[in-house]
């Protein structure tokens, strides 16, 4: 038998099958101060698939904050559009200087990952909807600062369907599909604390739910 992911009842629930780039803009002018949106949920939900069709679908002027990370550039991505790429030593200077909004080292590998401030801000003051896809913890922090936040928990719908999708995409060993699975399980019991809760199937279909619950806010 299936062991849904269960939770506490969040304010929007979708069966809906779900850098720094613009998404598609509506024909309006902009507002005069944006939104602030977060997109977080388990590693393997599609998060970054959906952000993407998001961008390039949404009709309101929405802009994926580019996270800073210390991590190795991997092949195929483009600092600036898919991170900042910056060493330790600068990290910490930033993370020191209060320049992020939220900062965390990842899966205890020594890779920190941190949402820039300047970026996000200023990109609210010139209309721009933020969107920052970071994980539950760092969605947390800011929540608990920001409590107008727009935010999103995006999963498959089971624990059984995340580790189907996470074998498929045969980036982790067994060992790690497993500690993801267990970071999962923990994840969702945060999910009483978002906004929002969008059970991701089918991509095209989670973003157009997703660009239609912010909508709402406009």
């Amino acid at each position: 038998m299936s062991h849904r992911l269960h939770s506490q009842p969040t304010d929007t629930k979708s069966d809906s099958p779900a850098s720094g780039a613009v998404g598609a803009r509506a024909q309006a002018d902009l507002p005069k101060t944006g939104h602030l949106i977060i997109l977080s949920g388990p590693s393997g939900a599609g998060k970054s698939t959906v952000v993407r069709e998001l961008l390039a679908n949404c009709p309101l002027p929405i802009e994926l904050s580019v996270s800073a990370t210390t991590r190795k550039q991997r092949h195929g991505e483009v600092d600036g559009r898919d991170y900042h790429f910056v060493t330790h030593e600068q990290f910490d200077h930033m993370r020191q200087a209060g320049e992020f909004l939220e900062c965390k080292e990842v899966f205890g590998r020594g890779d920190w990952y941190g949402t820039p401030v300047a970026q996000t801000e200023q990109g609210l003051k010139a209309g721009h909807w933020m969107l920052l896809e970071i994980d539950v913890q760092g969605a947390l922090s800011i929540m608990d600062k920001r409590p107008d936040v727009v935010s999103f928990f995006v999963h498959p719908g089971s624990l059984e369907e995340l580790a189907i999708r996470l074998r498929r995409r045969g980036t982790d060993d067994e060992l790690a599909i497993q500690r993801r699975l267990e970071v999962a399980a923990e994840e969702l019991q945060a999910l009483k604390h978002y906004k929002h809760e969008i059970i991701n199937h089918q991509v095209k279909l989670t973003a157009s739910e997703i660009c239609n619950i912010l909508q709402q806010y406009c």
